[in-house]
C-alpha cells in the first residue's frame, strides 16, 4: 500500500479547514513524454518549492513531479508553527556534535525562520505570520526546565526572546488548568501553512520554475544524467532533489532506513466565543511526548492537533483528536467539530533532519520530525545552493548522526507503537 493514496483521493486536498480557506492554483500539466531539465525536484511540498524557487532564481531549469497537488502533504495540512533553533534543545545538539556545531545549528534555526518571512514579505503572500508559540509544560518539573533552558539560550546563544510563564502566567493566556507554566517565546510565530505553501509555489512559477501536479513518480535510474519516470513521461537531468519526506515510499532505500513516516491529525471546531480558548493570539505546543498543539484560526475556530499512528490508515480522526482535545479544555465538551483531518511527516530517530546524498548528484532532505515549516524551507534553499556549488551547510547537515531504525521497514512501525504506547502511560501517570 502506497501512503500517497492509503487515506487520500488523487489529485485532491484532504477535506480541512486549510483547504477550505485557501486559493489554490491553477491545475498544472502532468508531465507527458521525454524532457530535460538542469534538476528535477521529487515533491513540492515546502522543501522542493523552496528548492524550485532559489535554484530558478539562479536561472536554473527546473522541473518539479507532484504526485497529488501543490502541498498535498505535510506542507499544507501542519499546525503552521514556527520557531528558531532546532527539533531538540541545545544541551542535546551539544552532546550529539560538540558546542561549535550546535552553535551553526542554532543559527540555521534562526536562519530558517527569518527565510520564512522573508519570502512571505517579498513575494506578497497572503499569510501573515502572527507572533508567540507558548511551550506549556503538564508537570512542574518540566516548567523548571523551561525556565532553565531560557536561562541557557540567553547567556550562551544570545536569544534573549522567550518570558518564563509560571501556572499563573500560563493561565492567563492559556484558558486551561492543566498547565503548570511554560515559556512564551516571542521570536516564534503560526501562519496557514497550505497559503504558505502555495504562494512558494506561485512565486516558484513566476521565477520559471515548471510544476508538474498529479506525476507520481515511480522509478529513478541515477547515472551522470539521472533519469526520473512517472506513469506518463520522465525527465532527464543533471541533479535531482528528493523532497517527498514521509511519502517517499521506496524511492531512495537508504533514506527509508533512516526516515520513519507517521500520522498526525488535527480538527478544527465551530467558531467559539473570544476568549474561551486563548485570550491572545498565540499558538500553543504542550510537553506531551507525543504533543498536543493548538492555535486560533482567523475565524475563532481552536485548530487543534494530537494523536499519532504508525500504519497505514488514519484512525477514526475525530475521535482520536477530540480525546485530548477535552483533556486539555473540558469546556469544548458540546463543541461542534467541522474539519477532521490527518496528514504524513516524517521524524528520525535524533529528531534532527536528515540529509544525505543518495548519489554524487541526487541529494534528500527530509525528517523535520515536527519542525518543518522553517527547516523545510531552509533545506531547500540549502540544496539550490549545494547544486551551484555551495555545499558547506548542507556538509554541516549531513555529518550528523543519522542512525538506522531498528528492526527494517517491516518491524520499525510495531516498534515504535510500542515505544508510544509507553511514553503514553508515562504521560498518564505523570512520570
Amino acid at each position: 500500500m502506497n501512503l500517497l493514496f492509503a487515506n487520500d483521493r488523487a489529485g485532491q486536498y484532504p477535506p480541512s479547514y486549510y483547504a477550505d480557506t485557501a486559493t489554490p492554483l491553477a491545475l498544472q500539466p502532468p508531465l507527458k513524454g521525454a524532457t530535460k531539465a538542469d534538476v528535477c525536484i521529487v515533491g513540492a511540498g515546502y522543501t522542493g518549492l523552496s528548492a524550485a524557487l532559489h535554484l530558478a532564481e539562479r536561472g536554473y531549469s527546473v522541473r518539479v513531479l507532484e504526485a497529488h497537488r501543490v502541498g498535498f502533504g505535510a506542507s499544507g495540512r501542519n499546525g503552521g508553527q514556527i520557531g528558531p533553533g532546532q527539533r531538540i534543545e541545545q544541551d542535546a545538539i551539544e552532546r550529539m556534535v560538540g558546542r561549535d556545531d550546535a552553535h551553526r545549528l542554532w543559527q540555521m534555526g534562526l536562519d530558517a525562520r527569518d527565510l520564512v518571512q522573508h519570502l512571505i514579505t517579498r513575494h506578497a503572500m497572503d499569510c501573515p505570520i502572527a507572533p508567540g508559540v507558548i511551550h506549556a509544560d503538564w508537570q512542574q518539573s518540566g516548567a523548571r526546565h523551561s525556565h532553565a533552558y531560557a536561562e541557557k539560550l540567553a547567556r550562551e546563544y544570545g536569544y534573549t526572546e522567550i518570558e518564563p510563564l509560571d501556572r499563573a502566567g500560563v493561565q492567563e493566556i492559556v484558558n486551561s488548568p492543566r498547565y503548570k507554566g511554560g515559556i512564551l517565546d516571542h521570536g516564534a510565530g503560526h501562519l496557514h501553512p497550505l497559503r504558505y505553501a502555495l504562494g512558494l509555489a506561485r512565486a516558484a512559477l513566476k521565477a520559471g520554475a515548471v510544476i508538474h501536479e498529479n506525476a507520481l513518480v515511480v522509478a529513478i535510474e541515477p547515472g551522470a544524467r539521472p533519469i526520473i519516470r512517472t506513469q506518463t513521461g520522465h525527465v532527464q537531468a543533471d541533479h535531482v532533489i528528493l523532497a517527498a519526506n514521509g511519502y517517499l515510499g521506496g524511492l531512495a532505500p537508504q533514506v527509508a532506513a533512516r526516515v520513519m513516516p507517521i500520522n498526525n491529525f488535527i480538527i478544527a471546531t465551530e467558531p467559539l466565543p473570544k476568549g474561551i480558548i486563548l485570550r491572545r493570539n498565540h499558538a500553543v505546543a504542550d510537553s506531551k511526548f507525543v504533543i498536543n498543539y493548538f492555535r486560533l484560526s482567523g475565524d475563532n475556530r481552536l485548530l487543534f492537533g494530537g494523536g499519532e499512528s504508525y500504519g497505514y490508515r488514519f484512525p477514526d480522526i475525530p475521535r482520536t483528536v477530540r480525546k485530548p482535545m477535552l483533556q486539555v479544555f473540558p469546556q469544548l465538551a458540546n463543541t461542534r467539530i467541522t474539519h477532521a483531518w490527518g496528514g504524513t511527516l516524517a521524524i528520525t530517530m535524533t529528531r534532527l533532519p536528515a540529509f544525505m546524498r543518495v548519489a554524487p548528484n541526487i541529494l534528500s532532505a527530509s525528517g523535520y520530525s515536527g519542525h518543518g515549516v522553517a527547516l523545510a524551507t531552509l533545506a531547500g534553499r540549502i540544496m539550490a545552493d549545494t547544486v551551484a556549488g555551495q555545499s558547506e551547510r548542507f556538509d554541516l547537515m549531513a555529518r550528523l548522526p543519522l542512525p538506522r531504525f531498528p528492526g527494517g521497514r517491516a518491524l520499525r512501525s510495531p516498534l515504535l507503537a510500542l515505544a508510544m504506547t509507553w511514553f503514553g502511560l508515562r504521560d498518564k501517570l505523570g512520570l
